[in-house]
């Protein structure tokens, strides 16, 4: 006989919501549950939240937990709650083309984080660039740099080239933030003031992978050719494309264990350049703990 199918209502921000299987595992390596996800997206959202503000967001679904298959999800479903504001991104990849339009939604609230997280939506990836209250796309408001490493290279290595990246974007005049992507790597934002396209803000992470490459050829790289990334960090300047998104900062990730992309500070990436232990990915419970005491360490960015 099927499993029987447990259901609780609740109100979130004056919304009624039904949450189902709380005690689903969702990471089976920890036993985390779904409860435990609803919660933790509960308590992260007064920092979680201001990054996602006016931003599409693509989710990616472990219905069955993230030892078993999962799926991108774009367009809003059609029985989600009327309340979730809409915006629409064209199907063809690119702001200004022409194709079909995706319904995305823009997460604003607890509410709306509590009804996706109910959905086994662990990770939430959102593009450079907002939309104004209009509903229209404005230029980037970030720069995103994804460091990737290529097997042997880890943490150890992405912490080498994010000092180097944060001196050539000094360089320009721009501060950076550090944050371990919650899987291999670690990704670096820079603000930007919005003058730039995504094409320029993509093609200027361009030239600094590309220059760094030229530099320290045998440790970075700007090729998307996997069969090259071998012990070296893949500056993954494309992420800035228009029609990319990156997983968002306090964001879970579909790992067996619930790590998260966590915002560092430059003395941890130090200490991960210079020691080879010194920098690990973080879990959701470390997460809440520092947020408890530090703040939002991304914060600073938004200004």
């Amino acid at each position: 006989m099927p499993e029987a199918r447990e259901e609780v209502r609740v109100e979130v921000d004056g919304r009624a919501l039904t949450l189902s299987n709380l005690s689903k595992v969702l990471y089976p390596q920890t036993g985390t549950t779904k409860a435990e996800v609803i919660d933790y997206y509960a308590r992260i959202a007064p920092v979680l939240l201001p990054h996602l503000e006016g931003r599409a967001v693509t989710r990616v679904r472990w219905p069955h937990g993230t030892g078993d298959q999962s799926f991108f999800e774009k367009n809003l479903q059609a029985r989600a709650p009327t309340w979730l504001r809409r915006v629409e991104v064209p199907s063809s990849g690119s702001r200004g083309g022409t194709a079909g339009l995706l319904t995305f939604p823009v997460i604003e609230s607890v509410a709306a984080l509590t009804y996706l997280a109910n959905l086994a939506a662990l990770e939430l990836h959102a593009h450079q660039w907002r939309f104004d209250d209009d509903g229209q796309p404005v230029n980037p408001d970030r720069m995103v740099i994804d460091l990737d490493p290529g097997e042997p290279a880890g943490l150890h290595e992405c912490a080498r080239v994010a000092l180097l990246v944060r001196e050539r974007l000094a360089a320009l005049g721009l501060d950076a933030a550090p944050v371990t992507s919650g899987s291999k790597g670690l990704h670096l934002y820079a603000p930007m003031p919005g003058d730039l396209t995504t094409d320029q803000v993509r093609d200027a992470a361009r030239q600094i992978a590309e220059s760094l490459e030229e530099e320290h050829g045998a440790l970075v790289i700007s090729s998307m050719t996997k069969a090259r990334r071998g012990g070296k960090v893949f500056l993954d300047w494309s992420q800035n494309t228009g029609a990319k998104t990156t997983i968002s900062p306090y964001s879970l990730r579909g790992t067996l264990t619930p790590y998260v992309a966590a915002p560092r500070t430059w003395d941890e990436v130090e200490e991960g350049a210079e020691d080879e232990l010194g920098l690990e990915q973080l879990r959701f419970d470390e997460v809440l703990a520092r947020v408890e005491s530090h703040g939002d360490l991304f914060g600073e960015l938004l200004t």
